[in-house]
């Protein structure tokens, strides 16, 4: 039997920061994704992309199989439809997963009658992490602790399980900006999954499309679970355009890396020491759930995360949008909480 498992928990509940503090919507510098504030522009759809039911043909799965260099690719309603799927299409066992980390694994798992281990960061430089397990789940870069792991890790620990039957689930969904630490080109082989989304590099979560990179009896067995038209047309299309801008990409990935930059230089302009990704920065600190209330009284909302997984309780910060004004109340903010 699974442990008792934590709740599932998101950023992105703004409503639930204006409720609490009284503090209207708009005004708000709501830092608590790791999703890109100024994401892909989204360019006007033709009305065909309302009107028809949505089309497998149209080319987007063998786009973004080029685009992450994979053999195949299934899109999905994003990676949640593939989180709450793939378990049952797995042999039962015992699956290590995170305890900091995405809350969705766990109960999914569970659900589906696994057995949930959970692990601390510290397993994770364990080169014999997956003897004991049957599955693992490795969010890489993971969030919330931005840990990355190099490939020749997760390939050992692959073959290790695939030996035995298991699967090593890779999520990427914050890799776009560090593409040569991805195990994508290897996704065709048995016991390999990856999950790729384009709602965080791209900053396009509302459109709730991802992708599952694996071997492909295992995708069409999630295809034929999960059904037609489980990704809507509006979203296909702005997907096809996003992934095929390779100009737009190859410049956000450099942006993106100045301001990560940027803003770990600004938290520790404060005195606060963070781990810092090109979409976020997490901030373990012992004192992090009064920083998080005091900046929220400042009416800038962050993600708070309690202590798990042998680490101290954490803020995680996303990048403020690319405007002097948004970092200047960020700034004012720190300096206002920190005093």
């Amino acid at each position: 039997m699974s442990p008792a498992l934590p709740p599932i928990r998101h950023g992105g509940n703004l409503l639930a920061a204006v409720r609490r503090y009284g503090r209207a919507e708009a005004d708000w510098l709501d830092l608590s994704t790791g999703i890109h504030p100024d994401g892909y522009p989204v360019p006007a759809l033709p009305a065909s992309a309302w009107q028809r039911l949505p089309q497998d043909g149209d080319g987007l799965a063998e786009l973004a199989a080029q685009a992450f260099g994979a053999p195949q690719a299934l899109p999905v309603a994003g990676s949640q439809a593939a989180i709450r799927t793939l378990p049952g299409l797995l042999r039962p066992g015992r699956v290590g997963i995170a305890a900091l980390g995405y809350s969705e694994y766990a109960p999914a798992f569970a659900s589906a009658g696994h057995t949930v281990v959970p692990l601390d960061e510290a397993d994770f430089a364990r080169a014999d992490l997956a003897d004991a397990l049957d599955h693992l789940v490795v969010v890489n870069p993971n969030n919330p602790t931005a840990r990355l792991l190099p490939p020749a890790t997760l390939l050992r620990w692959h073959a290790a399980l695939a030996g035995r039957g298991g699967t090593l689930l890779v999520d990427e969904a914050f890799i776009d900006c560090l593409p040569a630490a991805s195990v994508a080109a290897h996704s065709g082989a048995e016991g390999l999954v990856v999950l790729r989304s384009i709602g965080k590099f791209y900053g396009l979560a509302g459109i709730r499309c991802g992708f599952v990179l694996a071997h492909q009896p295992l995708l069409d067995a999630l295809h034929a679970r999960l059904g037609h038209w489980t990704v809507s047309g509006p979203a296909r299309a702005v997907a096809r355009h996003a992934l095929a801008d390779r100009r737009w990409q190859e410049a956000t990935r450099a942006q993106l890396g100045l301001s990560g930059a940027r803003l770990g230089t600004l938290l520790a302009r404060h005195g606060l020491t963070a781990v810092v990704h090109p979409l976020f920065c997490w901030v373990p600190h012992a004192d992090a759930l009064t920083l998080h209330e005091a900046l929220a009284r400042e009416g800038v909302w962050t993600r708070y995360f309690e202590a798990a997984g042998g680490c101290l309780p954490s803020l995680r910060l996303g990048l403020p949008p690319d405007r002097p004004a948004c970092w200047q109340r960020l700034d004012a903010a720190l300096a206002a909480v920190t005093a």
